[in-house]
């Protein structure tokens, strides 16, 4: 499971750790809905998780998302979709393509 460090940086963002606890993959790219739904739910967004879920968000799909997507496509407040896709959607794209990429 990807746990994530509470405390709240400057910016909005938490610290995001890797682990396998709960079964969850390391790898979003392997990620469940529902894995996606609780990483948001942990993060903090616990309101706009239920988006995630009710437009079936994989972790495929969510590496898939682009900033657009994120603050239109799930009818979200745009100050915590603008959170979401810049300190945790866009981190985790890029953490991806790195580890994929070698």
């Amino acid at each position: 499971m990807l746990s994530v460090d509470m405390e709240n940086k400057e910016n909005g963002s938490v610290g995001v750790k890797n682990s396998m606890e709960n079964g969850r993959p390391p790898d979003p790219a392997d990620w469940a809905v529902m894995d996606v739904v609780n990483y948001f739910r942990t993060a903090g967004f616990e309101e706009q998780a239920s988006a995630f879920q009710e437009q079936e968000i994989d972790g495929k799909s969510l590496l898939l998302m682009t900033r657009n997507d994120v603050l239109t496509g799930l009818q979200l407040k745009l100050g915590p979709a603008l959170k979401i896709y810049e300190y945790h959607v866009k981190p985790l794209q890029t953490k991806h393509l790195k580890n994929n990429s070698s």
